[in-house]
């Protein structure tokens, strides 16, 4: 798991989880490659880590992507970084993952808004700065009602070479309980763009071009970096 991927799921922990308390948290996707989240969750969190096959970090393996193996409203907090990207299908997770949240439950997801094809065992997305309220609208249509608290897209790390921009967003499954969570990461968090924040229009930081795209117009070093301006 890359730096970025590390701290924007520390900034997570520290802005939703209350201190002193045991929530239930699942992880999606958990096998530790090169880090995991569960390093920098708090103590005392019953921590649960899911994914397909055995090894590090991983609690339980799962059979079915689409079918996880635990009863409705189980969890109160679902964590997922690095995984959307290799779900043929992460709508249907998307909904999956609701219905093992509590009505107050949380769910963290990062996902790459750019960056290398990396097949674990496959790679078919990227995320883009709307893409979590898209999530939401298709959770309305299947019959749910969560809201999105915040997103975001994250800089890059001067110390990774991959270049890796992380889309982060934080749901809560039902919208009735978004006023118990009245911190952000954004409210704090200062190398982001295109965030969006639960009861705010448009974007905060907005920018119309990839962090990509103005360093390639910065350096004039690439014939497409004269790009226009839309």
């Amino acid at each position: 798991m890359h730096d970025t991927a590390i701290d924007n799921g520390k900034a997570f922990f520290d802005t939703y989880l209350v201190p002193g308390t045991r929530p239930r948290l699942l992880d999606i996707g958990a096998l530790d490659v090169n880090g995991s989240l569960r390093a920098v969750c708090p103590k005392g969190v019953e921590y649960i880590g899911v994914d397909f096959a055995q090894g590090p970090g991983v609690d339980v393996v799962l059979t079915d992507p689409y079918a996880l193996p635990f009863p409705d409203k189980h969890a109160d907090v679902i964590v997922t970084s690095s995984c959307f990207e290799h779900s043929e299908m992460f709508w249907v997770l998307f909904i999956e993952l609701l219905r093992v949240l509590k009505p107050h439950g949380l769910l963290y997801l990062n996902a790459p808004s750019n960056g290398a094809f990396h097949r674990y065992p496959v790679d078919c997305w990227r995320f883009y700065p709307d893409s979590g309220r898209a999530l939401v609208t298709w959770a309305k249509r299947c019959g749910l009602k969560p809201a999105l608290l915040e997103s975001y897209i994250s800089g890059q790390s001067p110390h990774n070479p991959w270049g890796w921009n992380d889309f982060v967003a934080v749901f809560v499954k039902d919208e009735a309980h978004a006023g118990i969570y009245p911190r952000r990461i954004l409210q704090a968090k200062q190398d982001v763009f295109n965030g969006v924040l639960y009861g705010l229009d448009g974007f905060v930081k907005f920018f119309n071009q990839s962090e990509d795209m103005r360093k390639l117009r910065a350096s004039g070093a690439h014939p497409q970096a004269q790009l226009p301006v839309e």
